[in-house]
């Protein structure tokens, strides 16, 4: 299941992507618009920025931008960055990795066959949809294209 943390995170970014190279976004503009906590948003833009995606400006006419296009922000990043492992279970996760308790013989397990060939189809579909797609989807239009 989505966080709240990774959920807030791509609202963030589609509404600063809807305003890609424009103005600065005021931080309550997007807390207002998208149903977002102002604290939580905060925390949530400041690990964005942290990880390189965003530009903050203070004072006058400040907030935040987006450092990256639209199309260069695909959503396993964001998600590694506000969520944690994309894998459902932690013996197949690629940065997470942690045997699970009750396994018996990782190389034989059902389970972990599936759930691996479950993490790539997810890490594909992840990794190929980008910030912009979402943004076209919601628009109904191919946005930046």
């Amino acid at each position: 299941m989505l966080s709240k943390k990774t959920k807030y995170g791509i609202r963030a970014l589609i509404a600063l992507g809807e305003h890609y190279e424009k103005e600065p976004v005021n931080i309550s503009y997007i807390a207002e618009t998208e149903n977002i906590p102002k604290k939580f948003l905060e925390q949530i833009l400041l690990e964005l920025r942290n990880a390189g995606f965003l530009y903050s400006k203070k004072g006058a006419g400040g907030g935040y931008s987006l450092l990256k296009n639209p199309q260069e922000i695909n959503l396993v990043q964001v998600m590694r960055i506000t969520g944690g492992p994309i894998a459902q279970l932690p013996c197949v996760s690629l940065n997470f990795y942690q045997r699970c308790e009750e396994c018996k013989d990782e190389e034989t397990c059902g389970i972990r066959d599936t759930f691996r060939d479950v993490r790539d189809a997810t890490l594909k579909i992840l990794s190929e949809t980008t910030i912009a797609d979402l943004i076209a989807k919601e628009k109904g239009s191919d946005f930046l294209k």
